[in-house]
């Protein structure tokens, strides 16, 4: 029970048997009734839940490449459609100058991005709002 809800019982000075005695007043009083969801509205809470765990990882991804970048020196503008330009021109500077399996993994980073922008999108085409 949140205390905002025991806090209207709260009589005299604040001490635990107050306390304990508050929440078991509001306790005793009758709960607000809330409507048991559908099968379909549910459905759709876990689709909505389901798209923005998506876009959280996508924002981690991009941001984890701009810090991982900004380590080696290439500063890139923010938003996805400034590293979609610019980030293949910075990894052929960095290819002359860093080991080949860190491209290869920062690539891998990049490429992980496509496959959680089509994820996100059937997630968009799947829902009927």
């Amino acid at each position: 029970m949140q205390a905002r809800f025991v806090k209207a019982f709260l009589m005299g000075n604040k001490n635990d048997v107050m306390d304990a005695r508050a929440i078991w007043m509001a306790v005793q009083q009758p709960g607000k009734a809330i409507a048991v969801k559908t099968e379909e509205q549910q459905s759709v809470l876990v689709l909505h839940r389901s798209r923005r765990q998506l876009v959280k990882f996508r924002t981690a991804q991009i941001n984890a490449l701009h810090g991982t970048l900004l380590e080696f020196g290439e500063t890139l503008h923010k938003g996805r459609a400034a590293l979609d330009k610019e980030l293949p021109i910075a990894l052929e500077r960095l290819k002359m100058r860093l080991p080949p399996y860190l491209i290869t993994v920062l690539e891998e980073q990049y490429n992980r991005l496509g496959e959680l922008d089509s994820q996100i999108n059937i997630h968009i085409k799947s829902k009927d709002l």
